[in-house]
């Protein structure tokens, strides 16, 4: 439809517009993330890039503050982080420039943003970090790999707030006709994202 179009013009970069930003969306069965080029991302947005001196890219995902630092956690775990969460982390992952090979097995999207676009995606990510003050790093503690740290975050995990909500709502911040409310596992993220590409 036209009216769809137009949207799509709105956040959906031109092939040959230099200023473009690449987006790279990575599921797997149960978890999404966001993967961005680290020389696309100013630090005085995201300081903690800071921890990640040689990275090329940096994956950002977030989850419960028990549970997703501790996956192994057991059947109980899972059912308190989904109904008595008391808090939620973003954890960051430090990626070289072959980064792909670091998912295999996930389904790996990539989506070409226009820059306002890329930094209202960005302004989101940002404020998830729960810092002392807006220029401050959030700490940091070990991650699940080498190069990755968890930071304390701002928002409530829930069964109806999960990770692949999160990057659901980071696509709709930055101008994508994503509806999050619909969002709760990875393969019903992939399915609205699938949609972008029909509606162009």
């Amino acid at each position: 439809a036209p009216q769809a179009r137009a949207s799509s013009l709105e956040w959906e970069c031109a092939a040959s517009q230099p200023s473009c930003r690449s987006v790279f969306i990575v599921y797997s069965a149960w978890h999404a993330a966001i993967v961005l080029r680290k020389g696309d991302i100013a630090s005085d947005i995201v300081p903690e890039l800071a921890d990640f001196p040689s990275a090329q890219f940096v994956e950002f995902s977030w989850g419960d503050k028990d549970y997703f630092p501790n996956p192994d956690a057991g059947v109980f775990a899972g059912i308190k982080a989904a109904f008595w969460s008391s808090g939620s982390v973003l954890h960051l992952v430090g990626l070289s420039s072959d980064w792909q090979a670091f998912y295999a097995g996930a389904e790996i999207i990539e989506l070409r943003l226009v820059p306002a676009s890329y930094r209202r995606l960005l302004d989101f990510v940002a404020k998830t970090f729960s810092r002392l003050a807006p220029a401050d790093r959030a700490q940091s503690q070990p991650g699940l790999f080498v190069h990755s740290y968890f930071y304390p975050a701002t928002r409530k995990f829930s069964l109806l707030k999960t990770c692949n909500g999160w990057v659901a709502e980071a696509l709709e911040s930055a101008g994508l006709p994503i509806a999050p409310s619909y969002v709760i596992t990875a393969g019903q993220l992939a399915e609205q994202i699938a949609k972008l590409n029909q509606r162009r």
